[in-house]
């Protein structure tokens, strides 16, 4: 399927814009980098009802979205997410690493939660976009990574425990170095009463709801948490 007109023109940009992105890199200290948020040029948002299909979204300057207070995802947590890197090759060249996996769990995560999500094309048009569009804080090659984060939240309101009427599909990105840059030692902590994940649960898809389970060991520095089966 040929790409979509936008991500063509925002092709044709990011090749002429080579020489400045390259300008960009000598100035940042990349060697410095760690695994933080940098906030970027753009994000790409697109919405759609409950019931529907997502239509066509658009790149935005990066900045703060509204949310209703009665939202599905700050109310029930109806929320769902992804994360991948692109990687600069020796010859300045920007890879992603089998995208269309990650558009396939969404889907699969989203089903799981009772929420619409965009097809693979549309997941992966939007992909190119973000990264074609921010293609100047990709690290040089063995530097780092542009890590990509496409979110989709219950963003209409809804009082009754149920789907949201609305829906919203993003994605962002920021710069970052190797997760585990500055640990010579790992320091792991292994969770015997808590549960992450149960059976019949959430733990199969990339559920929001999943991550906040192990942030009050994580807040006592360890690095990583081993729930036990």
């Amino acid at each position: 399927m040929p790409p979509s007109p936008a991500l063509q023109a925002i092709s044709e940009s990011a090749v002429q814009s080579h020489e400045a992105d390259e300008k960009y890199g000598d100035a940042m200290k990349w060697d410095e980098l760690e695994f933080g948020v940098i906030p970027t040029d753009y994000m790409y948002i697109m919405k759609c009802s409950n019931g529907d299909n997502f239509s066509q979204g658009h790149l935005a300057p990066y900045g703060k979205i509204e949310l209703s207070p009665f939202s599905g995802i700050l109310n029930y947590g109806q929320g769902v997410l992804e994360g991948l890197k692109a990687i600069r090759t020796k010859d300045g060249r920007v890879q992603l690493f089998r995208p269309e996996e990650n558009a396939v769990r969404m889907k699969m995560s989203a089903e799981r939660l009772c929420m619409p999500s965009p097809s693979t094309h549309q997941f992966l048009d939007a992909l190119k976009q973000t990264v074609l569009a921010n293609k100047r804080w990709v690290p040089p090659e063995g530097k780092g990574a542009l890590y990509i984060r496409p979110l989709l939240i219950g963003s209409g309101p809804v009082l009754g425990l149920g789907p949201a009427p609305e829906y919203t599909f993003l994605i962002f990105a920021t710069p970052v170095g190797n997760y585990h840059k500055r640990a010579s030692t790992m320091n792991l902590y292994i969770e015997n009463e808590v549960r992450r994940a149960t059976p019949g649960g959430t733990g199969g898809v990339k559920s929001i709801t999943n991550y906040s389970p192990p942030l009050e060991k994580i807040s006592r520095r360890f690095l990583h948490v081993i729930f036990s089966l």
